[in-house]
């Protein structure tokens, strides 16, 4: 666990003349950017265009694969074995790391995306196929997962695996009694209310519990808080939590 809680943001989501987010302002004001790898968002030239911006504010780079679900955004569960998924997250793992490599950087990490990032909460076959694609390309790389009230499992196949993880927490996402996102499907899933978001992400920094979506006590431990980048409510208050987090 970090002593002081990181930040981050989902970005490159844009594809071709199709805008996503707003990369520009949240890029200088979070520790970690989760870059898109082609599969649910991002192209070739927004990939590279995205490694420099990160590159130009000093901002770690984690690669954001996900199933290969371009048309949903990545947010539809499709039905991979988990040799596909090893294979499918080192092959967006390869292309992100080449303008990684050409902008003079690496990966630091892999968040996985939307429906993926969901199922390796449920599925430990799943989680192991990851896993193991992490291994595989680099000793040492960190998987991003899902901070839950027991993260028990996350941390036993890991180890197994020999991969550390680094735990995130949601300020814009409400939450389950057991620490897993609401589905988006949900009536008040994603919060809208600025002064909800910023309230739940200090909750979360200081060690604090929060209500979750049924107005019951949830308690997290994170190692980094994710704002997204394709919810403007989010980053309208990204400026502000930043400051209060600094002065944590």
């Amino acid at each position: 666990m970090n002593t002081r809680i990181l930040l981050n943001c989902d970005m490159g989501e844009s594809f071709g003349a199709w805008r996503m987010g707003d990369d520009e302002h949240a890029m200088p004001l979070v520790d970690q950017a989760n870059l898109a790898c082609g599969f649910h968002a991002g192209d070739p030239l927004i990939m590279q265009r995205s490694v420099a911006l990160a590159v130009q504010h000093g901002v770690a780079i984690g690669a954001h694969p996900s199933y290969p679900d371009l048309q949903g955004f990545g947010r539809r569960h499709l039905s991979c074995s988990p040799e596909e998924v090893t294979a499918l997250v080192l092959y967006q793992l390869g292309a992100l790391d080449a303008f990684c490599r050409a902008a003079g950087t690496e990966l630091a990490y892999v968040k996985p995306h939307g429906a993926l990032y969901n199922d390796l909460v449920r599925d430990d076959a799943l989680l192991q196929a990851v896993l193991a694609a992490c291994a595989a390309y680099r000793p040492g790389l960190p998987l991003m997962v899902l901070a839950l009230a027991d993260n028990g499992r996350e941390r036993r196949l890991a180890e197994a695996a020999g991969v550390p993880l680094l735990f995130e927490a949601f300020a814009d996402r409400a939450y389950l009694a057991d620490g897993q996102l609401a589905p988006r499907r949900l009536a008040g899933a994603v919060h809208h209310d600025p002064e909800r978001i910023l309230a739940q992400a200090l909750a979360i920094a200081a060690g604090e519990p929060f209500a979750d979506i049924d107005g019951k006590r949830l308690q997290l431990r994170a190692d980094s808080l994710c704002v997204h980048g394709d919810n403007a409510e989010s980053l309208a208050v990204l400026r502000r939590l930043r400051a209060k987090l600094d002065a944590l």
